[in-house]
């Protein structure tokens, strides 16, 4: 580590993101390197911290649009506190728990109508005559939002 900060290439081995991907992740206000005398990026150990969020986060799911939302009340140059992290957890987590709770329900319709073998729409409850379910909108509204039907 140099006496300013990581190098680009620091962040890069120990986040395992390509440089490339973390000038992206710069570019969407998500980290904020400074310049030495060089004009050379250098970053503290809390954009470690960061990145692995932004990780973590899309694995879950969220765009970075959500991400960086959440993250803009982070301070930008030194790491966060336990406060801030759970700030940004209990928000993560309320739409996580919506979308386990219209997973299970996906899931659940779809286990009850493979699994009684009928195959037949006339007698299946998620048939939809003369389209009714239109008016909720586009897909299948039984099946993905059951209350809007």
């Amino acid at each position: 580590m140099a006496r300013d900060g990581l190098t680009i290439g620091d962040i890069s081995e120990r986040t395992g993101l390509a440089p490339s991907a973390i000038r992206h992740y710069e570019s969407e206000g998500l980290v904020f390197p400074t310049r030495n005398a060089g004009g050379q990026r250098r970053y503290g150990r809390a954009d470690i911290r960061r990145l692995s969020f932004v990780l973590i986060a899309q694995q879950l799911g969220f765009p970075l649009s959500e991400i960086r939302d959440a993250m803009a009340h982070l301070p930008q140059h030194r790491a966060p506190a336990k406060s801030d992290w759970s700030r940004i957890s209990r928000r993560f987590g309320r739409a996580l728990d919506q979308k386990i709770a219209q997973l299970t329900s996906l899931r659940d319709k779809l286990d009850g109508c493979i699994g009684c073998g009928c195959l037949s729409l006339e007698s299946c409850h998620l048939y939809n005559p003369e389209d009714r379910a239109k008016v909720a909108g586009v897909g299948p509204r039984f099946v993905i939002a059951p209350d809007e039907v």
